[in-house]
């Protein structure tokens, strides 16, 4: 089946209005937050669970690549669609389909932007916790397929802690439910396996999830400090005295000041490194913690602990560090940013590596983060016009995470591999464990429709079950 005849055949499962094909159109969803670009064959927008059902029958008859995708706020290319394939779009499946107060559980469709979700339930006192950077984007289908994390990652977890059940169409078209709105369930834990595979072995169409009572006291610290050591130490000693806030996240001095040009937030032009710490929790408990924390924070040489007076001085702070990426858009056309874990205590020597890197390649990287889990979050600077500037970053985020690795971290937190970090996973993990995820995912996708080339480093695509990747038409055409 030519390509024109697939888009023929979607048309008439999710109407004439739900398929773009024209190249102007498509070129709006060639590419995600990261620095890859691909251009789909077409792009279909289904409303319900049984049009996706259909779309996914379709495109395994003519073995035809899918990726689904939300917002395209991914930043490691797994939203991205192999040249000509299809992309399922799902801004149309946007509802919250149930909200149950008593067992405080929400059932959304995978559109559902993540920051909605928590205005949605505000009035009941719930929220939804995980909070990506990108939560007024971001959606729950892409917070679930990446595994997203967050500030708030250190006390409340990643994604994969806040869902207990989905309804996943699988690349037959056929339509399982894992879970359900029990924490607990018996037998094997599907929900929490398909959490964080990619989009490689099924679709979500509806994702219940947790919803946690807002808490009764929060305090937000800033802790302002003369150099990037000092603060890296103090997130190591803070841990280390037996508090666990909600939030720690770290800046260096000179991410901070171009995020206080671009938001006017209240940071410090002249710090090294600032902390922002978040506790919540029992007013009592929060006064004792915050008490604690600003002691250590002194102890480990902050220079000043400022406490946000209101909200409005608390969501400033935040909104600086949330509109971080935003702000560096004003000083650089292009960035690259990583996604490296490393343990709290390598923190320090791990900044002082990036400094050392960025002076191998002459770019400039700032430095903003998930201190409290050490999942860090470096941004390399670069000119895309200039080949050369981005063979450099590329060469400059494979040396960091490659250290990342060696301290014993990970090449990702809550960002997903995608393509930009699968020819990395055999540096992380054995073949033995490699050949543990493809045959699971070939149990799932076995003709690799669902998100090809995505996940595993592609010197394996030879190993893994033999399965038209490509759509042969496609393939003739030099798409």
């Amino acid at each position: 089946m030519s390509l024109p005849q697939v888009v023929e055949q979607l048309r008439k499962i999710a109407g004439r209005d739900a398929v773009l094909d024209r190249p102007e159109d498509l070129m709006l969803y060639e590419y995600d937050g990261g620095i890859r670009k691909s251009t789909p064959g077409t792009v279909v927008f289904p409303q319900t669970t049984e049009q996706v059902s259909q779309i996914m029958r379709l495109a395994s008859s003519v073995h035809m690549p899918v990726v689904a995708r939300g917002a395209g706020t991914g930043l490691s290319g797994g939203a991205i669609s192999q040249p000509g394939g299809i992309v399922i779009a799902f801004s149309r499946m946007n509802r919250v389909l149930e909200v149950d107060v008593e067992n405080q559980r929400a059932v959304v469709q995978p559109g559902v932007v993540n920051l909605q979700l928590s205005e949605h339930v505000s009035h009941l006192g719930l929220y939804f916790a995980p909070d990506p950077s990108s939560q007024k984007a971001c959606t729950i289908g892409g917070n679930v397929a990446e595994n997203s994390g967050g500030p708030h990652t250190l006390m409340y977890g990643v994604t994969v802690n806040h869902v207990t059940g989905l309804e996943v169409v699988l690349p037959s078209g056929e339509i399982v439910h894992y879970g359900g709105k029990p924490a607990e369930s018996y037998g094997y834990d599907m929900a929490g396996f398909f959490v964080g595979s990619e989009g490689t072995i099924g679709i979500a169409t509806a994702i219940t999830v947790k919803l946690l009572r807002k808490p009764e006291k929060v305090a937000t610290l800033l802790a302002i400090f003369e150099t990037v050591d000092d603060a890296g130490r103090t997130v190591s000693a803070i841990t280390s005295a037996g508090i666990t806030p909600a939030a720690l996240e770290m800046l260096d001095g000179w991410t901070l000041r171009t995020i206080e040009a671009y938001c006017h937030a209240g940071y410090p032009l002249d710090a090294g490194a600032v902390l922002l710490i978040e506790l919540d929790g029992l007013r009592e408990a929060v006064e004792e913690q915050a008490e604690a924390v600003s002691a250590v924070c002194v102890q480990q040489k902050a220079r000043e602990v400022r406490r946000a007076k209101t909200e409005e001085e608390r969501a400033l702070l935040w909104k600086g560090r949330k509109t971080a990426f935003g702000a560096l858009g004003r000083v650089s056309p292009s960035y690259y940013t990583q996604d490296g874990v490393v343990p709290r205590s390598k923190i320090a020597a791990t900044l002082q590596f990036i400094g050392e890197v960025s002076q191998k390649y002459g770019l400039t990287i700032g430095n903003i983060f998930h201190a409290g889990d050490g999942n860090l979050h470096p941004l390399i600077l670069f000119d895309i016009r200039f080949p050369d500037q981005l063979e450099r970053a590329l060469a400059a985020s494979e040396d960091i995470l490659q250290y990342c690795i060696g301290v014993g971290g990970s090449i990702t937190g809550e960002h997903g591999v995608g393509m930009e970090k699968r020819n990395l996973m055999p540096v992380l993990f054995t073949e033995q464990d490699l050949d543990v995820m493809v045959s699971l995912r070939n149990t799932f996708n076995r003709d690799n429709v669902l998100n090809p080339e995505k996940l595993f480093p592609t010197p394996r695509m030879c190993r893994e079950v033999s399965g038209p990747a490509r759509h042969p038409v496609l393939a003739q055409e030099g798409m």
